[in-house]
């Protein structure tokens, strides 16, 4: 499969895409589930609560950061992760213009 052209399209069809592909994986969503219930940073360990391993909540939690949706602090050995409260605000902001575009039905289609 070749590279993405991400370069011919514009910039809110890059952020949506960009959203989109990291809440596309449930693991992400099943965590920040787990950190909203949180309510604060949470420094305990996600593999516990989400059942797969450590390598692979790290992945999906760096994922979740570059995408600016969770922060990170390092406490110790350990970190402790919590929503990015203006991250989350954004994506609201980007993914709630995109689906509330209004569907313009035309006579003939189907």
């Amino acid at each position: 499969m070749g590279t993405t052209k991400s370069q011919i399209f514009n910039n809110k069809q890059n952020e949506v895409a960009r959203y989109a592909k990291v809440l596309g994986h449930p693991a992400r969503v099943a965590i920040l589930q787990e950190l909203f219930k949180m309510k604060s940073c949470f420094c305990g360990s996600l593999v516990d609560v989400i059942g797969l391993a450590q390598p692979t909540i790290s992945q999906h939690l760096k994922e979740l950061k570059n995408a600016g949706l969770v922060q990170g602090t390092i406490e110790g050995t350990s970190v402790c992760y919590c929503i990015n409260e203006q991250g989350w605000a954004q994506m609201q902001v980007v993914l709630g213009e995109f689906v509330s575009t209004d569907i313009e039905k035309k006579n003939d289609c189907c």
